[in-house]
């Protein structure tokens, strides 16, 4: 389905919002949302790297997906990056987004201590146009797997995360 021709209600319901469905035997079954709605994990690797991602928090907003948004360094924090990877599911994540420029080690960092699903956004940097930082973050070993979307992809990143987490 062409994303820009979708409704956005049949894409997703906003955190907070209660529908009420037809259930079996004609009765009705109310869900809040809130309760059932997994959130996403955004992760940068330096404050640099926020306007490619206020384009996802902009976008996962407007389709009503609760996020949380840190900035974690693959080298300069690595034991903050692997405390909140370890610990993303039972806090309540249904998928991460990464997104560093460079080396871009972030979402492997984070692939490699989460079962969750992890997103990587190459972000382009004065070096390379961004190319290193999208065959750093697609060229990862086998058993850590890592979504990977355009440089500077931070839209599709929303979108992709929304397809994860089931909305």
């Amino acid at each position: 389905t062409n994303r820009k021709g979708a409704n956005k209600q049949d894409m997703c319901r906003p955190s907070g919002q209660t529908e009420t469905f037809l259930g079996v035997g004609l009765s009705f079954l109310h869900f809040d949302w809130r309760k059932i709605m997994k959130k996403v994990g955004i992760v940068m690797g330096s404050d640099s790297d926020l306007p490619i991602l206020r384009k996802t928090m902009d976008t996962l907003s407007e389709l009503g997906i609760p996020y949380e948004c840190h900035i974690f360094s693959a080298h300069r924090t690595p034991e903050e990056a692997r405390d909140f990877a370890l610990s993303a599911r039972k806090n309540g994540f249904g998928a991460m987004i990464a997104a560093a420029g460079m080396a871009a080690h972030l979402a492997g960092a984070i692939a490699a201590n989460t079962t969750l699903p992890v997103i990587g956004i190459p972000c382009k940097s004065t070096h390379l146009d961004g190319m290193d930082a999208l065959l750093s973050t697609v060229q990862m070993p086998p058993g850590i797997p890592v979504a990977t979307v355009a440089i500077n992809g931070g839209k599709n990143a929303a979108y992709l995360a929304l397809q994860i987490i089931g909305v």
